[in-house]
């Protein structure tokens, strides 16, 4: 007997979220990703935190970054972003 195969796409893992996430986000806007600080899987897909340089300076540290929470759907589409912080490149995080 035949086998069936699925049509449902495969859900991405969590490193090709973060690439999809990555790839969308600078569709958008006209920075270019440096990084990403976070993947979490999210109710119906992924929610990742793609840091960003905004504004380059010299010296380095005092470059202006961002984060951007990138929400994208199972089939690794992006659904939604924000921008949820900006800071300078050589600020520590208050703990």
């Amino acid at each position: 007997s035949p086998t069936r195969t699925s049509t449902r796409p495969r859900a991405p893992k969590p490193a090709e979220a973060a690439r999809h996430a990555c790839e969308q986000l600078a569709s958008l806007i006209v920075h270019e990703p440096e990084g990403v600080s976070g993947v979490a899987r999210h109710e119906d897909g992924w929610l990742v935190s793609v840091d960003v340089l905004e504004v380059a300076r010299i010296p380095d540290t005092t470059s202006l970054l961002a984060t951007y929470e990138v929400r994208i759907d199972e089939r690794g589409e992006l659904q939604e972003y924000r921008r949820v912080r900006r800071y300078r490149r050589g600020a520590a995080d208050d703990c």
